[in-house]
Parts: structure tokens; C-alpha cells; sequence
């Protein structure tokens, strides 16, 4: 064991029929890695909680801002500017803080631009300024904010000492975020069709930029004095995708991101036609299981298999755009209270199996990659695609809504069967396999 200041190993236990030994670390993993102190464990779940209070009190109802001020044909666009940001600025976020800067300086730098062009962009809105300059701000916020989460996970994930016990009840701090936000928007700003809620946005960004003041600088674990293009773009992360499951899993994270990017597109433009006042609150019942399932998640991860929970994930999502297609408000609650589910067991187990199955210096990277893959990739695709879909089932006056969500409930189960006959849980050490 090496000897440091800290107590520095990894417990033993079970993921995908693999047992995890403890192991030694270098000091400066060590550091990374060392179990955080209680007063660091509660700026950490601020910082969460805050981060995505901040994404929330925007990301639910930007459809609907967009349609009261006259922007409904930007919908799928604005939406793909998402998409853009995240094929370009995770993986240049990820290596700047794999190998320049402390997570919490990068993550502050972010939230501070994200805060300031959220404020042009729906000052722009307000004003009802040209379509294409709105467009164009969209995008530059999306620069800003799109990787802020998962560096923000990535920050979080690399100060435990045991992430598997310790980040469920931790990321259930950034659920909880999210439903405040939603509940804020609808309930007490009232605002959810006007552009308080983007300017409230800008709000908490600032106050994220003063949490991140507060955390302990962490070196980063790859720091480089001479860095190459291909360390500047994050290009290296690109290798994971020679191991196969690895490669199955971005893929996957990419491609059930196409149909589910609908959920946040056209979900609210839904609620609405049923005559659903407050959508913004309503989707928050969307995050209500994913805390049960974030609280869960350790017991989930010792008694299954990594493979069954990443197909439950995606069962679920198949089964909330069946519901979807009754077109009812009841079937539409009920789907939106499966979306937690469907959230903790694909995605926060896919974030899971990146922290036991990647190297230290490549982990937020690899974080990065999976933001690329979900946002960059499958919102790009699923943003027009999801467009192109709707506008398909729209006859001028009202939307098939049966029709609309069946198909996407079908693409879903194409790629459950995709991932259970790929997926195979193989785990490698050093170019060997075991």
C-alpha cells in the first residue's frame, strides 16, 4: 500500500458479476479519492443540488417560452443548439480539467458565461428580437451550459472515497434541485411561458460561482505543461470506444437519447394541449422516483447486474411513451413519474461504470464523452428527428399525439434489443481480460 497522508483504497465489491480488490493509489490519486470530510460532503451536495436548480429552472418550459413569444418554429432548432455545444465542449471541459485545472475553477468559469448569456439570450426573447439572433445566443449559452453538469459529476465523483455508497445519495441533492426549480417556476414565479425563469437561471448560476469558492482545490490527476491539440479537443477519450463494452455503452447513452430527447422537446407542448396550466411543475414528478432510485442505487448495483439495470432503464423509457400514447392527463402523469426511473437506472449506473471501469486520468473524459454521445449526438438526432416526427403527425391544427408517441415507443425497443445482444459486462485490466 503507498504510504500518504490519507486513508487511500478501495473497498471490495461486486459490479457486473466483476469483485472489485482494493487496491493501492499513487499519492496523487490519493487526493482525489480520500473519503471527504462531512462540512466537504455538504458543499458538495449544494453544489448539486444548485447546478441543477440552476438547469431547471430553464430546461423545462424553454419550449413553452419559446411558443408564447412567438418562437414555436425554433423548437427543435433551439433544442439542437444543445446538441452542437455538446459534440465541441465536454471533451475540451473534460481535458482542461484532466489536465490543466482544478474541476472547480473550470466549473466556475462555466457557470459564470452560462449566467451571463442566459441573460442576452431571453433579454433577446423578451425584446422579440430577430429569430436568428435569439438562435445564435441560444447557442453560445449552450456553450456554457452544457457541460457544466457532468464536470459538476465528474468534481463530485473524483472527491469519494467509495462512490458506489456515497454518489446515490449525493446526486439525489441535484434531483431534488431540479424539482425546486420546476416548483418555483410554476408555483411562486408563476412564469411557466415568460422569461423570469431564464433570468431566474442566471441567478443561481452566480450563486454556483460562489459555491465553488468554497471547495478544496484538487490538483488535476493528468497535468500537463505541454499539451498537444489532441489534449486540448479531448480527442483521446475517443480510444475508450476500442473496448466493447464501452463502446456499447456511449453508443447506447447516444442512440436512447434520439427518441427520449422528445421528453423535454415535446412533453410540455403536450400538457398544454390537455389543459395542463402549471407543465412545468407537473414534469417534476418525473424526478420524485429518481430520488427513491438514486437512494437505492448501492443496492441495486450489489445485487444485479450492471447489464439488467441498463435494460431496465431502457424498458422503462419503452413503457413511458407507451403510456404517453394514450393521450390522456393520468397516462401522462403516470409515464412522466417512470422518467426517474428510467434516469437512475440507465444513466447514473452508465456514470457508475465509468468510475470502476475507466482509468483516473481519463475519467473526466470519459465523463465528457458520455455528455457528447447523450447531448451532442442523440439530442442533435433526436432534437430534428423528434422535430421532423411531429411535424409528420401535425395536420395544421392538432397533433396525433397516439401516433407520435408510439413511434417513438417503438425506436426505444429497437434499441433494448440492440443493447441485450451486445452488452456482454466483459471487464479488462492492463489489455488483459478477466
Amino acid at each position: 500500500m503507498v504510504a500518504c497522508a490519507y486513508r487511500c483504497y478501495e473497498t471490495g465489491f461486486k459490479v457486473d458479476g466483476i469483485f472489485f480488490l482494493a487496491r493501492a493509489l499513487g499519492p496523487a490519486e490519493c487526493q482525489r479519492v480520500s473519503p471527504a470530510p462531512h462540512p466537504e460532503r455538504l458543499k458538495l451536495a449544494a453544489l448539486f443540488f444548485l447546478t441543477a436548480f440552476a438547469l431547471g429552472l430553464w430546461n423545462v418550459n424553454f419550449s413553452a417560452v419559446l411558443k408564447a413569444y412567438g418562437y414555436e418554429v425554433l423548437v427543435p432548432y433551439a433544442w439542437a443548439t444543445n446538441a452542437l455545444a455538446a459534440m465541441i465542449a465536454p471533451l475540451v471541459v473534460g481535458a482542461l480539467a484532466d489536465q490543466r485545472f482544478s474541476s472547480e475553477k473550470v466549473l466556475r468559469g462555466l457557470a459564470l458565461g452560462a449566467a451571463t448569456f442566459i441573460t442576452l439570450q431571453y433579454y433577446a426573447i423578451q425584446q422579440q428580437w430577430h429569430w436568428g439572433v435569439v438562435l445564435g445566443l441560444t447557442q453560445v449559452h449552450a456553450l456554457w451550459s452544457v457541460p457544466s453538469f457532468g464536470l459538476a459529476t465528474s468534481l463530485v465523483i473524483g472527491r469519494l472515497h467509495n462512490p458506489r455508497t456515497q454518489f446515490g445519495p449525493l446526486r439525489a441533492w441535484a434531483t431534488t434541485g431540479w424539482i425546486a426549480a420546476g416548483l418555483l417556476i410554476s408555483w411562486v414565479l408563476q412564469a411557466d411561458t415568460s422569461v423570469v425563469s431564464g433570468f431566474s437561471a442566471a441567478v443561481a448560476w452566480l450563486v454556483v460561482v460562489a459555491v465553488t469558492f468554497t471547495l478544496k482545490p484538487v490538483p488535476p490527476p493528468g497535468h500537463k505543461q505541454h499539451r498537444t491539440w489532441s489534449d486540448v479537443l479531448g480527442l483521446e477519450a475517443w480510444s475508450l470506444l476500442k473496448h466493447p463494452d464501452h463502446r456499447v455503452v456511449f453508443l447506447g447513452a447516444g442512440l436512447l437519447n434520439a427518441p427520449l430527447a422528445a421528453f423535454y422537446q415535446s412533453t410540455p407542448l403536450h400538457l398544454g394541449e390537455l389543459g395542463v396550466k402549471h407543465a412545468t411543475a407537473y414534469m417534476a414528478l418525473g424526478q420524485v422516483m429518481e430520488i427513491v432510485g438514486l437512494v437505492m442505487l448501492a443496492w441495486l448495483l450489489g445485487r444485479f447486474r450492471l447489464k439488467w439495470l441498463f435494460l431496465g432503464g431502457i424498458a422503462f423509457g419503452m413503457l413511458r411513451y407507451l403510456l404517453f400514447s394514450r393521450d390522456t392527463v393520468a397516462f401522462m402523469g403516470l409515464g412522466i413519474f417512470m422518467h426517474g426511473i428510467l434516469f437512475t437506472l440507465f444513466y447514473m449506473t452508465a456514470q457508475i461504470y465509468l468510475e470502476h471501469r475507466i482509468p483516473a486520468a481519463m475519467r473526466a473524459r470519459a465523463q465528457a464523452l458520455l455528455s457528447l454521445m447523450m447531448s451532442g449526438f442523440g439530442n442533435l438526432i433526436g432534437s430534428l428527428g423528434c422535430g421532423w416526427w411531429w411535424h409528420a403527425c401535425y395536420d395544421g391544427q392538432r397533433t396525433d399525439w397516439h401516433t407520435y408517441w408510439l413511434g417513438l415507443a417503438g425506436v426505444v425497443g429497437v434499441i433494448f434489443l440492440w443493447f441485450a445482444w451486445s452488452y456482454r459486462g466483459r471487464h479488462r485490466v492492463d489489455g488483459g481480460e478477466h
